[in-house]
């Protein structure tokens, strides 16, 4: 019963657009209008029984000289907001003229409490008072929401006889009824769904992820809930109500307190007027506007349970540049020590930063708690494999990983969401692990499971039932390997980024065209004592190409100093740059020489045994940059790294070895790896009949080419 005559006061509210809107707004802009509507005509509603009293402490207080009010104007309303003003909405519906009906409506704005002024302002609803006065729709409008078939007041309307017309509307369904309102908006202007609106499935399988894990630790007491991109607040309110079903089904009574942040100023306002038509001002007072990324409105706050489908591919370059730029950046949030590393930075490339949002959860976390912090996210597939070793998005996944705080992620089907038809995932966190789950990650792959929608919403072409939900949370509950369900050692994702160097070998031609052209370019460069030096080697080596550049430049270096040329090393780069060329013919470029016996020879990294000037030394070879390759090592790679190079690298590249000071470790996250199932080949049977058909068809063909050749 309860679902009919919500249904039917929001179909009457969505026709209120119809009538009176149509031909003054376009369909996507009857939003701006309705939804602060419904707004003011709940809030008329439930100030109506106090009004009086409320205009009586007003006055009290001006005559006393009170300068701060709020909070006795707050206890005579009742509730966390007032209104002021001598007039009500009611009266409004009355005033004839334009101009008088203009002046009111805005001396009866202009009366509601600071709370109420910011969804207003933020509405920016009174910027379309001069169009509804104008086409002379501002007063239908008001009679509209006053209509005797529709009762948006937390009491019943009675008849003369005392017997109940309409049901009271409570705070709750008065919710229901704007949430549902939002839907149908968000879903009429497609294009900007995505950003503000997350599917009721997607959410509710969120809410369950954080919760039923933990259902039966929740205990009485107090639970901060936390959304740092929090849209149209939805995620926030299903996840009050999921979390007090499951204490009440544990009989334990609990208080919870929303906490939220959102940067779209209209998409603010809904959420919060949503909280206040739910009842919940104190609620409706935690939410606040900003970016959560340069802007932090709880820095010093931490939360139990947090949820967040924050942007995913969207720039986050104003706000990196608030923050101070990647080379200065100094919030703790994003900088700390990690792996060794006293500035372990933790900054996404700014073309996407959707991973800082997470990044700023896991620094809200609480640690003196039993159950710690849950964390439930949704991202795109870059956040799982985007970012090399060592760069912003690795390091995120490293840091993340390696303190053990990634539970699980939920590959969503695709097409789920209202605004992309690309995969999605939900991150599930926690820095409580059960004893099952430490050192481990379970991935569930949920693409498959989906059914589909009678009408596409945007992009959005399925749903996840509640039979796909159970099924996702019971893998959740009870962590085991199936088709579906993964679970990996931490390091399975961990690999070290090994730099493979290659020497690089040079071969020096001192031919006579060679030297003609050195002599040009050393005249351009004014460093014509070069060409005599150039021409005296060449003289004393010969006039070709000499394979072992170090030979070479010990000759250069004998008489440059006989000459009295001084090899600086411009002069140098000058000569190999002009001279020299690389040959795989050649000597290796020694770049270093230790002293015999002091280093030991260790060819894996770059220390070889070789004669130099009739001494056995250890060198190390200069590396050839155009040569230079990469090798990702498994973290969990039996014998390290050490045998995978002489495993998988020596044997093709016999000179190669590994530049320790540039391995790095990285992480990454491959779905497709752990679940790809490749088709069935077909059977022997099934070729040989593709083979007949198609030897009968070329027969056919060969037969009628022939027949026409012969006529």
């Amino acid at each position: 019963m309860k679902h009919t005559i919500h249904s039917a006061i929001v179909n009457f509210i969505w026709g209120i657009a119809d009538d009176v809107l149509r031909d003054v707004y376009v369909r996507s802009k009857y939003r701006d209008v309705i939804l602060p509507m419904v707004v003011l005509r709940r809030l008329e509603a439930v100030l109506e029984p106090r009004k009086d009293e409320v205009r009586k402490r007003k006055k009290a207080f001006d005559r006393a000289g009170m300068t701060n009010q709020d909070e006795g104007l707050r206890e005579a309303a009742r509730v966390p907001f007032y209104n002021i003003s001598e007039f009500s909405l009611r009266d409004l519906r009355s005033r004839a003229k334009r101009q008088q009906l203009e002046a009111d409506f805005r001396d009866y704005l202009n009366g509601f409490s600071t709370n109420v002024q910011e969804i207003l302002d933020k509405f920016k609803f009174r910027n379309q008072i001069p169009t509804l006065i104008e086409a002379d729709i501002l007063g239908h409008l008001i009679d509209k929401f006053f209509d005797s078939k529709i009762n948006l007041s937390p009491e019943p309307v009675l008849d003369r006889e005392g017997k109940e017309i309409l049901p009271a509307l409570d705070n709750h369904a008065m919710g229901t009824i704007f949430e549902e309102l939002i839907r149908r908006f968000s879903e009429e202007n497609n294009e900007e769904a995505g950003e503000h609106f997350t599917p009721r499935d997607v959410v509710t399988l969120m809410a369950d992820l954080i919760f039923l894990p933990i259902a039966e630790q929740i205990e009485s007491g107090t639970y901060l809930v936390y959304d740092g991109a929090c849209g149209t607040g939805g995620m926030l309110t299903v996840a009050e109500e999921r979390l007090m079903e499951l204490a009440q089904d544990h009989e334990k009574i609990v208080s919870i307190h929303l906490y939220g942040q959102e940067v779209q100023p209209e998409t603010y306002a809904i959420a919060k007027a949503d909280l206040l038509l739910k009842g919940a001002g104190g609620g409706a007072d935690n939410l606040q506007y900003g970016s959560t990324l340069s802007n932090d409105c709880f820095p010093s706050q931490n939360f139990d349970f947090m949820l967040s489908n924050p942007p995913y591919g969207k720039s986050w370059k104003t706000d990196l540049e608030r923050l101070g730029g990647k080379k200065d950046i100094r919030d703790s949030r994003f900088a700390l020590q990690h792996g060794g590393d006293p500035e372990y930075k933790m900054l996404t490339r700014s073309s996407d930063g959707q991973l800082m949002f997470l990044v700023n959860k896991l620094s809200k976390m609480k640690w003196e708690t039993k159950l710690g912090s849950r964390i439930a996210e949704v991202h795109n597939g870059s956040s799982l494999f985007t970012g090399d070793a060592g760069q912003g998005e690795s390091n995120i996944r490293r840091w993340i990983i390696e303190n053990d705080w990634l539970e699980a992620i939920v590959a969503l089907p695709e097409n789920i969401f209202y605004n992309t038809g690309i995969a999605t995932y939900i991150w599930v966190l926690a820095n409580r692990k059960s004893e099952e789950r430490k050192g481990k990650v379970q991935l569930i792959d949920a693409s498959s499971w989906f059914e589909p929608l009678r009408k596409n919403l945007g992009k959005k072409n399925c749903q996840l039932s509640q039979e796909h939900i159970e099924k996702i949370c019971w893998l959740m509950l009870h962590p085991e390997e199936t088709e579906e369900s993964k679970l990996f050692a931490n390091e399975a994702f961990g690999y070290w980024k090994v730099a493979v160097e290659r020497p690089l070998r040079l071969a020096v031609d001192l031919s006579s065209r060679r030297l003609r052209q050195f002599d040009e370019i050393c005249q351009a460069a004014k460093e014509e004592s070069l060409v005599k030096l150039a021409r005296q080697v060449a003289e004393e080596l010969g006039p070709w190409v000499h394979k072992d550049f170090n030979a070479v430049m010990d000759v250069f270096g004998l008489v440059a100093k006989k000459e009295e040329i001084k090899l600086i090393d411009k002069r140098k780069k000058l000569l190999q740059g002009r001279l020299a060329e690389a040959d795989e013919t050649a000597a290796p470029v020694i770049k270093k020489i230790h002293k015999p016996g002091k280093v030991k020879p260790n060819p894996l990294y770059g220390l070889f045994e070789a004669e130099v000037k009739g001494k056995v030394c250890t060198v190390e070879y200069e590396p050839d940059t155009n040569l230079r390759d990469s090798e990702q090592v498994p973290l969990l790679e039996e014998g390290g790294i050490e045998a995978f190079f002489q495993g998988e690298v020596l044997p093709y590249l016999p000179d190669a070895w590994i530049d320790e000071s540039k391995t790095q470790v990285g992480y990454e996250i491959s779905f497709t790896r752990h679940f790809y199932k490749p088709a069935p080949m077909r059977t022997l049977e099934e070729i040989k009949a593709d083979i007949y058909a198609l030897e009968r068809e070329t027969e056919g063909l060969l037969e009628e080419i022939v027949g026409e050749a012969e006529q």
